[in-house]
Order: C-alpha cells, then sequence, then structure tokens
C-alpha cells in the first residue's frame, strides 16, 4: 500500500502545472496522512478477542497519553488529512470525487436496506453456527438457548414487521450477558449494539421521517464504537503486547511503543471521521475497509465474523450519497452543526470528542473498579487457551471464567 502511495505523491508533483500545484499539495498531504493511518492495520483486530485481559486491571494514566510523543505526531497527521480532505471538497475536484463515488456505489446504495438487512442475518447465523457466543468471541456462553435466539434474530430481520423483534432480540442478548461480564466489559458492545437495532426498528417504521433516520442512527453507532474500543491502546497497551511479539510484522518495523499509540489515533480519528462531512466519512470508511479486510489475514475468520457489522456498516457510509432522501435531493451533511464544515471545526471537534469519551472511559472505570487493592483479585480473561495457533493464551492454569464479580 505505501508504494502506491508513494506513487500517487510523485504523479502529483510530477504534473508541472503551476494552476495545480496547490491540489498537488494538497493531495500529498492526503496520501502521505491517510497512508501513514492505515500503517495500523494489524490493530483494528479486538485484542480482547486474541490475547488475556484484565478488565478490572488499573489503566495507564491519561498523563501518559498526553505526554507521548508518537500519539501527538499521530494526531497531527490526521488533522492534515481532515484539512486536506476538507479544503479538496471545496474544489470542484471534490465535488468530482464525490461524484465519482456516486456513480460507482449506486448499485450497492440502490439495494442498501437489502445488504444491511442480509448483512445482519448473514452475522446472526454465523454466530449461531459457531456457537457458545453472546455476541462476539470474548462474550462466551454455554447456553443453548443463546445460539437458538440467535437463529430466531435472523429469521425475523427478512420482514418489515418481524424486524422489530429482532431489534430487541439484540438488546436482549447483551442486557442478558450482563449475568456472566461487567458492565464496563459490554460497554465495548453498547453502540454498535444500539446503531444495529436502531437501524432495524426505523427502518421497519411506516413514518418517513423516522425511517430516513435509520442510517444516522448505524452510522453513529459504529463511529462511537470504534472511538470507544480504540481507547484500550492507550489505557492497557500492555494487552497487544503478546500479539506484537507473536507477531512482529504487524508493527511494518515500527518500534512497539511507537506503532500502538498511533494505530490507537488512527482508529479513534476514522471512527470521528464518520461523524464528519461527507468526502471526509467517506475516505474514512474507504480506510478503514481497507484496515479491516488487511486484519483479515493475521486475524483470520474470528476477526471477520466479529467485525461484520461494523464492515457492512462502512460499505453503506462508503456508498452514502450523502443526501436526505436518495440520490435526487440535495446534497448535505446528515448531521450538521454550526460550523461543521469549517476548517477551524476541525481540532475543536476532535478535541471534545477525545475528551467526552476517553473522560467517559477512564472515569466510569474508576468508578467501577477498585484500584486500592480492597475489590479483591484482578480476574484475567482470555476468549483462547494455549495452542500452536494461539500460543498467547493461558498454559498451566485452568480457564478463566466468564467475568470479575
Amino acid at each position: 500500500m505505501s508504494s502506491a502511495f508513494a506513487t500517487s505523491v510523485r504523479t502529483s508533483h510530477a504534473s508541472g502545472s503551476p494552476g495545480r500545484s496547490s491540489i498537488s499539495r494538497v493531495l500529498t498531504a492526503m496520501t502521505v496522512s491517510v497512508g501513514t493511518a492505515a500503517w495500523s492495520f494489524p490493530a483494528e483486530a479486538h485484542v480482547k478477542w486474541f490475547a488475556p485481559y484484565i478488565v478490572d486491571a488499573a489503566p495507564q494514566p491519561i498523563s501518559a497519553t498526553l505526554t507521548n510523543l508518537w500519539f501527538w505526531t499521530g494526531i497531527g497527521l490526521v488533522l492534515a488529512f481532515f484539512l486536506a480532505t476538507l479544503a479538496v471538497e471545496r474544489m470542484a475536484f471534490g465535488k468530482a470525487i464525490l461524484s465519482g463515488l456516486d456513480k460507482v456505489s449506486a448499485p450497492l446504495w440502490n439495494r442498501s436496506d437489502d445488504f444491511m438487512r442480509s448483512s445482519t442475518a448473514a452475522f446472526f447465523v454465523a454466530i449461531f453456527a459457531v456457537g457458545g457466543v453472546y455476541l462476539t468471541p470474548d462474550l462466551k456462553t454455554d447456553s443453548e438457548l443463546i445460539s437458538w435466539a440467535q437463529l430466531l434474530i435472523a429469521g425475523c430481520i427478512f420482514s418489515r414487521r418481524t424486524m422489530p423483534i429482532a431489534a430487541a432480540g439484540i438488546i436482549t442478548l447483551w442486557v442478558v450477558a450482563l449475568r456472566e461480564y461487567d458492565l464496563f466489559h459490554l460497554l465495548d458492545y453498547l453502540a454498535l449494539g444500539v446503531g444495529v437495532a436502531g437501524y432495524l426498528a426505523l427502518a421497519s417504521s411506516d413514518n418517513p421521517k423516522w425511517r430516513e433516520r435509520r442510517f444516522l442512527v448505524l452510522r453513529w453507532g459504529v463511529a462511537i464504537a470504534l472511538m470507544w474500543s480504540s481507547l484500550e491502546k492507550f489505557a492497557y497497551p500492555n494487552w497487544f503486547y503478546p500479539l506484537v511479539e507473536e507477531k512482529p510484522f504487524l508493527t511494518f518495523g515500527m518500534p512497539r511503543d511507537v506503532f500502538i499509540p498511533m494505530a490507537g489515533v488512527a482508529e479513534f480519528t476514522m471512527g470521528f471521521g464518520l461523524l464528519w462531512t461527507p468526502l471526509v466519512r467517506r475516505l474514512s470508511s474507504v480506510a478503514l475497509l481497507v484496515i479491516f479486510f488487511t486484519a483479515v489475514y493475521p486475524f483470520g475468520r474470528i476477526d471477520l465474523v466479529g467485525h461484520a457489522m461494523i464492515m457492512a456498516t462502512l460499505f453503506l457510509v462508503a456508498a452514502d450519497p450523502c443526501t436526505k432522501a436518495g440520490v435526487t435531493a440535495p446534497r448535505k451533511v446528515g448531521f450538521s452543526l454550526p460550523g461543521f464544515g469549517s476548517l477551524a471545526a476541525v481540532p475543536a471537534g476532535l478535541a471534545v470528542a477525545l475528551v467526552v469519551i476517553a473522560s467517559s472511559y477512564w472515569g466510569l472505570h474508576g468508578a467501577f473498579y477498585d484500584y486500592d487493592g480492597h475489590g479483591g483479585q484482578p480476574t484475567e480473561l482470555t476468549t483462547h487457551s494455549h495452542s500452536k495457533e494461539y500460543p498467547h493464551g493461558p498454559q498451566a492454569r485452568p480457564a478463566a471464567p466468564h467475568g470479575h464479580h
């Protein structure tokens, strides 16, 4: 991928046309920024699915992230990408890019509901077939009833009359999982679950005003889920160490403690990008799709199935012509705030997102768990036992319980 980006940069410089020099500089900045973000693809795998973790352990202080040079380096590169993309979006060239994306993605967007409903049904059939999980690989259960409930959810998706049942079923699975897992652990999957359930409920509505918000709810759910899960890379970088040691090629030769914070920045900011202007969010979704698909090679089917709902949503974000009522309506930002498309709003919006979500993560963790040693021994959990394929799993000890109480 890096060679392709380099080729693009050389091409933009080689144009030599004075009238196009500003566009060349903008495209160069975009290329370098996106290329840097793409280095982070392996870390998109959810660490709880592939390595031991301790949910109730004290996280690394937020000050360690705020004083990390590589965190700010990543933030600077991403801001350059966002600002460059906004600048291009205002040009005729940017409008041409959006029109081109509209044409390429029109077949998918015209069947967007069919695509999302079938993807959701396929996901629940897949986890039914695997068995023994609530919603994701790390949420294990011994209940056969849960698996049959997943098959029922899949069946209810194909009729608008029963889609609300499927939506309620998704939320119910999350609530039932609270019997075995801590609330903070399950917060990893709350935004995504609400987004998918909200989509199904709104898609079944006969009220056009409610129904047109179905993809908006889905997009916000995925964006918040990505931003929330990215904070693990700052709070618990040591969880990622076994993966890096086992698969050193994941970092592309970058030092471990450089790669992990920059990967966290990439995941957070591309999730944030899904909430921004049409070109920013469409490019962010394309970059995330490349990242997720590439991560399937080192992490396999578990990663593909586990992220299926996110990936399906990203396809629709990339295909969305960003209009209120389809391709015939005037182009507009789907959820706009005052100054939403201004250059100054980018650093301000990113700062607000970081403060709100990071303070929620560290604040809620501190509220739920006792770091002073009075709450008992922290419980190490793992999705896998020790094996040739997963050497980072527990070895000379029994499997950990499902949750800590």
